[in-house]
């Protein structure tokens, strides 16, 4: 089989997207809290932030008709790759403290991998996302990995 990946695409690796910022506030937090069901305490009245959290936080706000078929919106850290369908292929995060009220947070995301397999029903592609989420001083708060699967 032929690899389905040339230069250009694999030339994004290592790629970084512009560091994000958002300030999170209590009311987002109880936002959240309420709209996932969450049951403790100190997430209804939004105390701490429950986990996952920071994934909408950092999301672009667009027109409707701007999203994805899969709701998301165009990702221009990406490249072009040559298959479009994308599945999810896992995700790992690592929390260093809790997200509080008040917390101004930093995100990074880097394109950090972009490898090709071959499944029982033809070329998969693979490509790793990592975030990175500091205050804005620089204390850790948390560390991801997110890999999604193209067939």
């Amino acid at each position: 089989m032929g690899s389905l990946l040339d230069q250009a695409v694999l030339a994004h690796i290592g790629a970084s997207a512009t560091p994000r910022t958002e300030l999170v506030t209590r009311r987002d937090i109880r936002k959240y809290a309420v709209a996932t069901g969450q049951r403790l305490r100190r997430f209804i009245d939004g105390d701490v932030a429950p986990p996952l959290f920071h994934i909408a936080l950092f999301w672009d706000v667009v027109e409707l008709g701007e999203l994805l078929p899969d709701g998301l919106s165009v990702d221009p850290l990406l490249p072009e790759f040559p298959l479009k369908r994308a599945m999810a292929g896992g995700w790992n995060i690592d929390y260093h403290r809790p997200i509080v009220p008040g917390d101004e947070l930093v995100m990074t995301r880097t394109l950090s991998d972009i490898y090709e397999k071959s499944g029982s029903r033809g070329p998969l592609i693979f490509y790793e996302l990592t975030r990175e989420v500091h205050t804005r001083s620089g204390e850790p708060v948390l560390s991801e990995k997110i890999t999604r699967i193209l067939r």
